[in-house]
Order: C-alpha cells, then structure tokens, then sequence
C-alpha cells in the first residue's frame, strides 16, 4: 500500500488514541540519528528482493499457537519468508527458526530480537511517541542490518508502506514489497496479556484496529491475505474471524 491511501487511516487512529505529533517527529529524528549510516540507505530497496514473489509468513503471538509448522508447507517452490512480529522472534528462536524480518517497535523481548539481528535477520525497528526511551536503549545495540520506520511519510531512511501494530505493519510491508502471498500464524485479536483495566482496554482498542486494518489489506492489496489454521488449512482472511496478538 502507498503512503497516500494508507495516510488517512493513520490519521483516524492517532485521533483517537491523542498521538501528540509532535512526538511522533521526535521519535523519527531520533532514529534517524541513531540508526548507522548502512541503515540509512534504502531500506526499500534492501527489503524489496527478499520479500518479491515470495510467500511470506507473518508470525504472531498469540497464546498456544507456537511456532509456525514449516514442515506443513509444500516442499517445492522458493522457500517462504518468515517475518517475525516482535515477541514472536523469541518464539521462532526457540524452534530454531531464524525469521528473515523482524518487524518491531521494541516493546517486547527485545533481547531475543538482537540475537536474531545477530545471526542475520534483518530488523525493522519502528519509532513512535511512547518508545523514545527504548530506541535510545536498544538501536546501538543491534549489530546486524537495520532498517527504520515510523508514523508519517516516508523521509530519508524512514519506510512508512501502512499498518499499526506490529503484526499489521509486518503485513503491509510484505504486501508493499510484493509479496506473492501474505499467511497469518499466530494472530489473535480478542486476547491481551494484560491485568490493568486501562490498559486492557487500550490494548484491546489497538487490536480492534489491527483486525481492521489488515481487512482493508485484504480487500484492497495485490497480495492474497491468509490465515493459517491450527489444522494446516489456509483460509482466505475474513475481518470478522478471530484467530490472529500482533504483539
């Protein structure tokens, strides 16, 4: 999706939820600062070839789904491009499965996702209003490749190809880069981890949208949007249906 149709989307969810802007320009500056110079350049460019024409899985983290079974997909054709929806990349570690992507805004086991950038995934690192203090932490700390994203339009080396939550994001971008399929693992909207009211309820606001946003993917990309079941069926992606955490 191109930054003009996904814009006022992103516009719709910062209202309700009170993004300061201001705060998001803040979060863009700093990690073009803190990302190194190869992170830079291109990031298009450098994630283009490794999703185009490609089935690509987007893993998330929803509760009992584990690891994406591989073994269930066809064993001839490219192999598929596994893009990890941040705590998902710890999940895809413990299999022993090095996600090609991982799509992130640091606010899960980001440990996990360095050891992944250690042993070749390339890292999406997204930067927002709430996440300052962590990209200050954590981009330095990355030694693989890198590439940037955040809310607004694309500037410089910071990718914006639509989405929200980082299972969302992952999806668009695949989309975005060509994917010849997008499969869901691991999606659930209806289910957050949380104890706190407040932030039960913000999480599940988030979610709402995700499940949204993903619908109008499906219905308005080039790529088919699936969602793989428990069974080892694949199943055209339907708003409605539940079965998809993107954290």
């Amino acid at each position: 999706m191109q930054y003009a149709q996904w814009a006022p989307h992103y516009e719709r969810i910062r209202l309700e939820f009170g993004f300061p802007s201001e705060r998001e320009e803040a979060a863009a500056a700093l990690l073009e600062t803190l990302l190194p110079p190869p992170a830079r350049a291109d990031p298009l460019g450098r994630i283009w070839p490794l999703l185009n024409g490609r089935e690509a899985i987007v893993v998330g983290l929803a509760p009992d789904a584990g690891p994406p079974p591989l073994w269930r997909r066809p064993a001839t054709g490219p192999t598929p491009v596994l893009i990890a929806a941040d705590g998902a990349t710890a999940t895809c570690l413990a299999a022993g499965l090095v996600p090609t992507l991982v799509v992130t805004d640091l606010d899960g086991p980001v440990p996990s996702e360095v050891a992944a950038n250690r042993r070749g995934s390339l890292v999406v690192v997204h930067g927002h209003g709430d996440n300052l203090e962590a990209l200050a932490e954590w981009v330095p700390q990355f030694p693989g490749e890198l590439a940037g994203s955040w809310s607004g339009p694309p500037r410089g080396p910071l990718l914006n190809v639509g989405g929200f939550t980082d299972g969302d994001r992952a999806a668009f971008l695949a989309e975005h880069c060509g994917a010849a399929r997008v499969i869901l693992w691991g999606f659930d909207f209806d289910r957050v981890d949380a104890s706190d009211g407040h932030e039960r309820s913000r999480k599940l606001a988030k979610l709402a949208w995700a499940r949204r946003l993903i619908g109008i993917l499906a219905n308005e990309g080039r790529s088919p949007v699936l969602s793989w079941q428990k069974d080892g069926s694949l199943e055209p992606y339907r708003e409605g249906k539940s079965g998809a955490s993107t954290k």
